[in-house]
Order: structure tokens, then C-alpha cells, then sequence
């Protein structure tokens, strides 16, 4: 698998750092890539955050979303791929760093 790191350039919405594609390169996903990941500066600052794609929708006038990526059971089984995108995005920072 390969994380692909899209940067923000235009800084809106604010805190929005880069947008992150999950690309498979082996097994039956292989040549597919999932789309929604969003690296975000954390609000209270020192720390970033990803946010996992999602589809959101209405009831009764209330916005909400609805989780496409979701543990089947252990709520923590997400943490590896939300350190993987992070370290990607590290990785980037300091690539486009050497290249300035």
C-alpha cells in the first residue's frame, strides 16, 4: 500500500494540513485507492489528527456522518493506519523542506 499526501495549499478550511489516498498495490485491492483521509492541526494545538472518510447525511435537519472505514471490533485497529497516514505526512513535510 502506498499513502499518497495531497497538501492543502489555499489553507481552507483552516486547519486542514492535506488530504491523504490509500493506494493498494498487491492482494484483490490491488490497482484501487480509498479516498477521505484528512490530516488536520489539532484545535488545542501540539498534534495532528486524521479523520477517516464518511458520508454524511440529514435526519430531521441535523447533519451527521456516517463512518465508511470502521472497526469490526477493536476500536483501536484504526491507530495503525491514522500513524501511517501521520508518518507519511512527516515524511512529506520534510521532502518539500529539502526541496526549498
Amino acid at each position: 500500500m502506498i499513502i499518497k499526501i495531497t497538501p492543502n495549499d489555499n489553507n481552507n478550511p483552516p486547519g486542514k494540513l492535506a488530504e491523504a489516498e490509500l493506494h493498494f498495490t498487491e492482494g484483490m485491492l490491488n490497482g484501487l485507492k480509498l479516498i477521505g483521509f484528512t490530516i488536520w492541526e489539532r484545535r488545542t494545538g501540539g498534534g495532528r489528527n486524521v479523520t477517516f472518510p464518511a458520508r454524511t447525511y440529514s435526519v430531521n435537519g441535523e447533519r451527521r456522518s456516517f463512518a465508511l472505514l470502521r472497526p469490526i471490533a477493536d476500536a483501536t485497529s484504526q491507530d495503525q493506519i491514522r500513524e501511517a497516514i501521520l508518518a507519511a505526512y512527516a515524511e512529506f513535510e520534510e521532502q518539500a523542506a529539502v526541496a526549498s
